[in-house]
């Protein structure tokens, strides 16, 4: 049985967000290498992963050479540091599916690289990347970033055992 996972914000080759977001790191290098190896520590060749942007500032070469070493059936949902290269730029990279806009997945969850506006009666929770280090309140917001998480993706059931409310209480 294939499982579905959840990311965001790896900035594969970024060497700046080691001191912007004060990653462990002590080199780019070590950086790709360590969250590589965390991603395919949890995700099966025949698992599902939602990336939510912000993947790679790599060229069309080298990115293409992190997505064939993840394992997983691979849609990334546009960051904003993703845009420039459009659709078919990640697609030729090696992601099965890229979507430019936000998705709601299994009813209930809305998907997107950046925070979008809740409420308390809107009946989503906003799974998002994008703010790293930093957290939204409340319960309509879960912050995917890999600065929360270990730099490891995080399961369907590990977010629904966050949001969803335990009525044993």
């Amino acid at each position: 049985m294939s499982n579905i996972f959840f990311t965001s914000d790896q900035h594969f080759g970024h060497k700046l967000i080691i001191d912007f977001e004060s990653r462990p790191f002590g080199s780019v290098e070590e950086m790709d290498r360590v969250m590589i190896e965390k991603w395919n520590s949890v995700v099966g060749t025949e698992d599902t992963v939602f990336h939510l942007g912000d993947f790679s500032f790599l060229n069309l070469e080298k990115t293409r050479e992190i997505v064939s070493a993840l394992n997983g059936y691979k849609i990334l949902i546009l960051g904003n540091h993703d845009r420039s290269r459009g659709r078919n730029w990640w697609l030729e990279a090696g992601f099965n599916e890229v979507s430019e806009y936000p998705v709601i997945y299994k009813d209930f969850f809305f998907l997107s690289h950046e925070p979008m506006y809740m409420n308390k009666q809107m009946p989503y929770v906003n799974v998002h990347g994008h703010i790293h280090s930093q957290k939204y309140e409340g319960k309509n917001y879960f912050n995917i970033c890999v600065e929360h998480w270990d730099y490891t993706p995080l399961s369907f059931a590990q977010i629904r055992d966050y949001v969803v409310v335990n009525e044993e209480g």
